[in-house]
């Protein structure tokens, strides 16, 4: 989801993945996969840098919480043997 604002100063938050293409004509126009157009105060350049920061923000794993132990959690024991 990325935050953006009406042209009217009233933000919403828009689902990046409906996004079909952004325009620049000179207002921001929005077309959504539905056929639905938008209009926002942000710049092309700033949607595509947020959509595309939201695709790569769908795509990492959360961090471990720093009050586990990162031995905790790998439960597997070692199946390295020595061989001399």
């Amino acid at each position: 989801m990325i935050k953006l604002t009406r042209l009217d100063g009233e933000q919403f938050v828009l689902n990046a993945d409906l996004i079909r293409y952004v325009e620049r004509r000179p207002d921001t126009f929005i077309t959504l996969t539905s056929g639905d157009r938008l209009v926002v105060a942000e710049s092309m350049d700033e949607v595509i840098e947020r959509a595309v920061h939201y695709q790569q923000q769908k795509h990492f794993l959360p961090k471990p919480s720093p009050a586990v132990p990162t031995r905790a959690l790998d439960s597997t024991p070692s199946t390295q043997t020595s061989t001399q």
